[in-house]
Formats: structure tokens, C-alpha cells, sequence
């Protein structure tokens, strides 16, 4: 699979400074509902404060100021690059990556008694667990992603709230697209059926045929990234505006159970408006493909910031977010992205320059295992 990267990770560690842990699921913590304001006087009274419209301006201004420096200057690109290439050694076990990270979720929430999302209670513990279980021993992959994927959209006509847990459709397709990879049943089942003199081979057809169709997805499995980016762009940026912006009361609530304005002293307004300003940004740099690494190892930084600053906020709904945005780590952002613009640019050509006669193969396409 080639996914060469070539626009170094850009740390967005200001953002953090505004939005502090509050970037989480908030309806899985919260009971109430109740909103404490229209979601746009709420915007206009938090930044009508003076202080509070200077840290979110400032922050903002400041990760722009630092993403155009690191541009011009690109300093320590001869360490992005070597970063690059030891990813790259990586990229044949993103498969297995993103079995673990849907996988086990499933699995959680088929024995926990709810359906992909900690809100929607519902027994489908046969259909959770066994998709779940399928995925983790990578046997009959493709199908059985492709089976997941269908009880979600399934399920969404039915429980529009399910939209938080959004990240499933992102992964589902991509291990359709890309199989069980190494190690899998499917991929110990497949070079045994495809070994000359086989007894098994004699009886296994669908994994004799299994090869002919990776042969014909292996062009494709370049999109893979892509697929699991815009997913989780779209799920980071509905979280953003759907739980704190749109509807601030739960997230003020959180803030208060959790006593956050101890942990930085700023008013609970401002937590809530950084934590879903930051939670869109990251969103937004997702989906299109912005500084990709350096956005998934943000949200990773969000999501673990989160599991220590809300004890109770079940930590299996966030597993497939946190394999996701490892994988976009590892891989960058795939095709059809605002990197590439960046890497056709002036810019890439300086960062080129400057690593001139010093490349490896982090430049070349990686060979697939």
C-alpha cells in the first residue's frame, strides 16, 4: 500500500490550552438534557466577555501564526522524515489495527446491552458479539464489516442519536476495502488454500477466490486512509457543535460535576465554547486532510485527556476513535487531501530541498506485506 507522507506533523498544542478535557461524549456522563440557553446567545454572552474572546482569538490567531512558521522555517524536517519512514514499516498491520478498534467495541457493547453507542440501549448482544468476535479473528472479514456497516445504517433510520458514534461507518469500509490483512484467519486460511498440493485447498474455494479479489481492491487500498478520515472529520466536528455549542447545557454540566474550572480557572462558558471550537477544528483538519498527522495525534492527546479527566465516561466508547486516529498517525491522510496541495506547494518543494540527499524510503511507496 502507498501512503507516503511527506507534510510533517504540526503540533496544535494551543488549542489544547483552551479546550482542556471537557472534548468528550457528554451525553454518555450526563442525564440531563435540558438546554440553559439558545446556543447562540450562549456563543454571544461567553465571547461578549472580554478575557474569554481573547484566549479563544488569540488561541486561534496563535495556531495559525504557528502552522505558517513551521511552513516557511520547516524545522527539523530531517526528523519528520526518518519519523515518516519508521511509520511506514508499520503500514501492513493497519488492517489488524482497525479489526481491534471496531472489534472490541463491538464486543463490549453487545455483552454491556447497548447498540454502538453507550445512549442507545438495545439487545443485539448475539449480532454485536459475534460481528465483534469475527473482526477480531479476522475470518470472513470483508463480509462480515460489510454485515456491521448495514446493522448500523440500520439502526440510524431508527435512532438518529446514533450519529455519535459516526467513526463505525469510516471503519467498517476501510477494512472492507482493505481484509483481515496480517494476522488473520483469513490471511493463514488464504496461503494455506493458495499452497500448491494442499487438502485444504482442494476444499476451500472462497479463499482460493479471495486472492483473485485482493488483487483487484490492492489499487484501492490507498483510500483507506481517506474513508477513516472524513469519517472521523465529520464525527469530531458533529460533536463539537451537536454537544457544546449547539446544545451548551449538558457540557456546562459536565464542566460543574467535574469541577474543570479547578483544573484550569477559566468560567465553565469558556470550557464549553474552546472544548467545541477545538473538537471542530480537529474536525474540519480531518475532512479535509489539514495537517493530518499532526490533527490525529491532537485528538489522540484529547481523547486519553478525557478518559483521565471524566473517571466515569465508559472507556469502550472510545476505542474505535482512538484506533482510528492511530492509524491516520501511521498512515497520513491518504488521497484527495489539503496535504497533498501542501506537498505540491512551495512549501513541500522547501521541505524537499532541505532533505535533499538525505531521503529514504519514507519517500518511496511502501510495499505492501
Amino acid at each position: 500500500m502507498n501512503w507516503r507522507r511527506r507534510v510533517p506533523p504540526l503540533v496544535f498544542g494551543t488549542l489544547l490550552a483552551v479546550s482542556g478535557t471537557a472534548s468528550a461524549h457528554v451525553r454518555y456522563v450526563v442525564d440531563s438534557a435540558e438546554d440553559v440557553a439558545s446556543a447562540l446567545q450562549f456563543l454571544v454572552n461567553v465571547l461578549s466577555e472580554p478575557v474569554n474572546a481573547a484566549l479563544v482569538g488569540g488561541g486561534a490567531i496563535a495556531v495559525v501564526v504557528v502552522a505558517l512558521a513551521y511552513l516557511w522555517f520547516q524545522p527539523a524536517a530531517r526528523d519528520f522524515a526518518v519519523l515518516r519512514e519508521t511509520l511506514a514499516g508499520y503500514d501492513d498491520l493497519v488492517p489488524w489495527m482497525l479489526r481491534l478498534s471496531v472489534g472490541l467495541p463491538l464486543v463490549g457493547a453487545g455483552f454491556s446491552g447497548y447498540f454502538f453507542s453507550p445512549i442507545v440501549h438495545a439487545e443485539a448482544r448475539i449480532l454485536q458479539v459475534a460481528v465483534g468476535f469475527l473482526l477480531l479473528f479476522g475470518l470472513a472479514t470483508r463480509v462480515v464489516a460489510l454485515v456491521g456497516l448495514l446493522a448500523y445504517l440500520v439502526g440510524l433510520l431508527g435512532e438518529p442519536s446514533l450519529l455519535l458514534a459516526s467513526e463505525y461507518v469510516g471503519g467498517f469500509l476501510a477494512i472492507a476495502l482493505l481484509g483481515g490483512g496480517r494476522p488473520s484467519a483469513d490471511q493463514m486460511l488464504q496461503r494455506v488454500s493458495d499452497a500448491e498440493g494442499t487438502l485444504y485447498g482442494r476444499l476451500d474455494p472462497i479463499h482460493r477466490a479471495a486472492s483473485r479479489l485482493n488483487a483487484r481492491t490492492d489499487p484501492y487500498d490507498r483510500f483507506a486512509p481517506t474513508l477513516v478520515r472524513l469519517a472521523l472529520g465529520f464525527n469530531f466536528f458533529y460533536l463539537g457543535f451537536t454537544q457544546k455549542l449547539f446544545a451548551p447545557g449538558p457540557a456546562l454540566a459536565v464542566v460543574e460535576k467535574y469541577d474543570l474550572t479547578s483544573v484550569v480557572p477559566v468560567d465553565a462558558g469558556l470550557w464549553v465554547v474552546g472544548a467545541g471550537l477545538t473538537e471542530m477544528a480537529v474536525g474540519v483538519a480531518l475532512f479535509v486532510g489539514l495537517f493530518t498527522r499532526a490533527t490525529a495525534a491532537t485528538a489522540f492527546t484529547m481523547l486519553t485527556l478525557t478518559l483521565f479527566g471524566l473517571p466515569d465516561d465508559p472507556v469502550l466508547a472510545h476505542v474505535t476513535l482512538f484506533g482510528m486516529v492511530s492509524m491516520l498517525f501511521i498512515t497520513g491522510s491518504g488521497p484527495l487531501a489539503a496535504d497533498d496541495w501542501l506537498r505540491a506547494s512551495e512549501f513541500g518543494d522547501r521541505s524537499r530541498t532541505e532533505t535533499n540527499g538525505e531521503t529514504s524510503s519514507a519517500s518511496k511507496p511502501n510495499q505492501r506485506v
